[in-house]
């Protein structure tokens, strides 16, 4: 792994926590229950959020843009989401619920000095990305610019994730990885435990067909567990995501980005410190603050 693909995956395990927080907060569980949104589960919150950059999205679409989840779970939601809220209504509700939450974790640090410089820093790295084939990077920059730095940062930091999101479906699609496939074989490297994907919404006979075609390609062993060749081809998987990622920290230059994990620090540790992000997730992140 070259050095730039290192840094290209040490920021994003500093920024996706910060951006992930508004999919797990209760802050922003109660600015969706406000809109009318359902929150007994996360789903409903999840998937207006998510799509909103994007439109008022219909179920292929955003089907599309979360790949691994079940079409069918998809379409329980979408576009049913759009009939509580509209996307500019759900837009504005999700820079509430970042804003309540950070104030919430954070205090008067939200607004410091550090807090700008790492708003100026993060949003210089995001407006640098190329967007081709990236359409959630895209939607997502497309949007204004907030005025607090925070939010800022926390829309730098979407627009981050995304990106190499958007990237990983390549690498995904490259290495012929359908979406059911991804989980399996994700889960098949120990990344992640079984029943951490049920929410993903495949049933047990599409999760044990997909585990047959990857047998079948000698991915997997008879437990399940990934084989010398699959655990290589995950390696290609995230090293290529990793690759596809780098573009906007070698635009960046190694020394700003090093600054700007050390001045997200404080925003990461709040959002661990709080328990926000579950122990065991399918983010394919630790859950321990690393140090900026």
């Amino acid at each position: 792994m070259s050095a730039l693909s290192r840094l290209a995956r040490r920021m994003w395990h500093q920024l996706e926590p910060v951006h992930a927080s508004v999919y797990f907060s209760p802050q922003a569980f109660e600015a969706a229950a406000a809109l009318g949104y359902d929150v007994e589960s996360r789903w409903p919150s999840y998937f207006a959020y998510r799509s909103a950059p994007l439109g008022r999205a219909g179920a292929r679409l955003a089907t599309a843009a979360c790949y691994s989840f079940s079409p069918r779970t998809v379409a329980e939601h979408v576009p049913a989401v759009w009939e509580v809220a509209t996307p500019g209504q759900v837009l504005a509700a999700r820079l509430t619920a970042v804003d309540r939450t950070y104030r919430d974790l954070m205090g008067g640090k939200v607004a410091g000095a550090d807090a700008a410089e790492a708003a100026e820093l993060a949003r210089r790295a995001a407006e640098s990305v190329t967007v081709a084939g990236r359409p959630l990077a895209a939607a997502n920059l497309d949007l204004p610019w907030p005025e607090e730095p925070h939010l800022v940062l926390w829309q730098a930091a979407t627009v981050l994730r995304e990106h190499r999101g958007d990237g990983h479906l390549a690498a995904l699609q490259a290495a012929e990885l359908d979406p059911c496939e991804s989980l399996v074989s994700f889960a098949a490297i120990e990344a992640a435990p079984v029943a951490n994907f049920a929410g993903r919404g495949w049933s047990e006979q599409e999760w044990a067909a997909a585990r047959e075609r990857l047998a079948w390609r000698g991915l997997v062993g008879p437990d399940g567990g990934a084989t010398e060749q699959g655990r290589a081809l995950r390696e290609r998987v995230e090293l290529m995501t990793d690759e596809l990622a780098a573009q906007p920290w070698r635009l960046l230059g190694e020394e700003r980005a090093e600054r700007l994990a050390q001045l997200v620090s404080p925003f990461l540790g709040a959002v661990f410190e709080a328990g926000l992000l579950p122990m065991t997730s399918t983010l394919g992140i630790t859950t321990v603050a690393t140090p900026g």
